[in-house]
């Protein structure tokens, strides 16, 4: 990432890590960042990771809170004044009282959450304060993919945008934005209208892109699709143009205008979210809706390797020693967590994390990770399902239990979001080479060939107890999660 930042760049980030450093010497901190693809379950995840510390579950493997040496967990104002809120009470109540997902990650935001602990050793207990706060920083994996472009020209990035494009996965949706493209003149005169329909038509080819039916991953500029107040704005007005001269562009022409709105981006965009918020992270967990790529077919599989190799990249991963440490973080963890384990029944779970691993060690590799502990698991923030046996012809078939939303389309019936129902998810094969090897399918062999039976569930019903106190939300391997992230930091 080195190569992407300035020396000024650098220099801002060494005195706000420096600042940030003299302040924990006082109160011991700890950034962790939570990110992933849309609707990968990133507000879900830290909803019930805030959820199950404060109100207490269960927890068997992280080791602070099952020896009990954790004595509360609370909420506290967070140090960025500037960054929004992680609503958290506003998407515990959607899963509790209402029973619906919260809405997904749009913009940044952060949550302070304080441990008070004491210490594994006695030798610990003298020299640790006994209080860790984790500043959770959540934040769109889409921006992350973003972050390459601060190493791209805008005639590199066109380039690579129209090759993106043409290839295979992408060409049954790209046609309108690449007909259109393709009657654009780069080097008539600069045109607002032309600029604003470019730009639409380019948003809405990411937009199908990312639909349930393509799955695809890697699809930049990010803010495209999450524009938050920018939206409209000429910084997010641009869209890459086909056949470019070579050099400079003539000056007032469509691709200068365009040549300098996409520098806009980077400078005022791109740049400021990577100084402000990735480089200040500690450790790192990467959300991942590996499913929904298996059963869109190899090439969402093989996109979705794409885009775990770039997010990678993106971190300045390995550790720092006391000296470097003062003036700049590296991520020294970071955590792979393919989601929603609880549509697939438990003997699944070892098959679907070796699929991810599998793509994560490509990418690793690719990304050069040297130096930073990476892990991956199969997890569910928040289990929906829980898991039984029925007998069908004789056989004994492992199903899970829900109920799905309200819409969802099981062999012709249609879910009143109120009915809970049994259902084989299918097995993922043994096999993992065979995951990237699948044909491409059309949308509606999908729904017949997929190895995935994906129905969406409403989260399950919480009770209370006598107290009118809720039951803390139940989790597919949330504790271990916890215990790689943060289990050190506690000790």
């Amino acid at each position: 990432m080195a190569r992407l930042t300035t020396l000024t760049d650098e220099a801002k980030i060494a005195f706000d890590t420096l600042m940030e450093r003299t302040g924990s010497l006082v109160t011991p901190s700890l950034r962790l960042g939570v990110t992933g693809l849309s609707r990968a379950g990133k507000t879900v995840f830290i909803t019930s990771l805030v959820h199950n510390l404060v109100q207490g579950g269960r927890l068997p493997l992280f080791d602070a809170y099952a020896s009990g040496r954790i004595a509360r967990a609370y909420l506290q104002p967070q140090p960025d004044d500037a960054v929004p809120r992680f609503q958290y009470e506003d998407h515990l109540a959607a899963l509790v009282k209402d029973r619906i997902w919260p809405d997904s990650t749009r913009a940044i935001s952060e949550l302070r959450l304080t441990i008070e602990y004491q210490s594994a050793s006695s030798w610990g207990r003298m020299l640790s304060a006994g209080k860790l706060s984790i500043d959770i920083v959540d934040y769109p994996g889409e921006w992350l993919l973003d972050l390459p472009l601060l190493g791209k020209s805008y005639a590199e990035f066109s380039r690579d945008s129209f090759a993106l494009a043409n290839e295979t996965a992408h060409l049954g949706f790209a046609e309108d934005w690449l007909r259109e493209a393709a009657t654009t003149d780069a080097l008539a005169p600069a045109d607002e209208m032309t600029a604003q329909r470019l730009a639409r038509s380019f948003t809405d080819y990411l937009r199908a892109g990312k639909s349930d039916e393509q799955a695809l991953s890697t699809l930049p500029p990010g803010r495209f699709l999450m524009p938050g107040d920018l939206e409209g704005s000429p910084a997010l007005t641009f869209a890459p143009l086909p056949d470019l001269p070579e050099g400079n562009f003539k000056t007032g022409s469509l691709a200068a205008m365009m040549e300098r709105r996409y520098e806009s981006y980077k400078t005022h965009v791109v740049k400021p979210f990577f100084r402000e918020h990735i480089a200040r992270l500690d450790r790192q967990i990467v959300l991942v809706d590996a499913m929904q790529a298996i059963n869109a077919g190899g090439a969402a599989v093989r996109d979705l390797e794409r885009a775990l190799t770039e997010i990678l990249a993106c971190f300045r991963a390995g550790r720092s020693n006391i000296f470097t440490g003062l003036i700049q973080k590296r991520i020294g963890r970071i955590l792979i967590a393919a989601t929603k384990a609880d549509h697939l029944h438990h003997e699944s779970h070892n098959r679907l994390e070796a699929i991810v691993r599998r793509l994560v060690d490509r990418a690793a590799k690719n990304a050069d990770m040297s130096g930073a502990e990476i892990d991956v698991l199969a997890m569910a923030a928040v289990r929906a399902t829980r898991e039984a046996t029925v007998n069908q012809n004789g056989d004994t078939l492992p199903v899970i239990v829900g109920t799905p939303l309200k819409g969802e389309v099981i062999d012709g019936e249609v879910f009143d979001g109120e009915t809970e129902t049994a259902i084989f998810p299918g097995d993922l094969p043994h096999n993992v080479q065979a995951i990237f090897d699948q044909p491409e399918l059309s949308p509606r062999d999908r729904a017949h060939e997929a190895p995935i039976r994906f129905v969406r569930f409403r989260p399950p019903a919480i009770k209370a107890d006598l107290d009118g106190i809720h039951l803390s939300l139940p989790h597919i391997r949330l504790d271990r999660a916890m215990q790689f992230l943060l289990g050190d930091r506690l000790a």
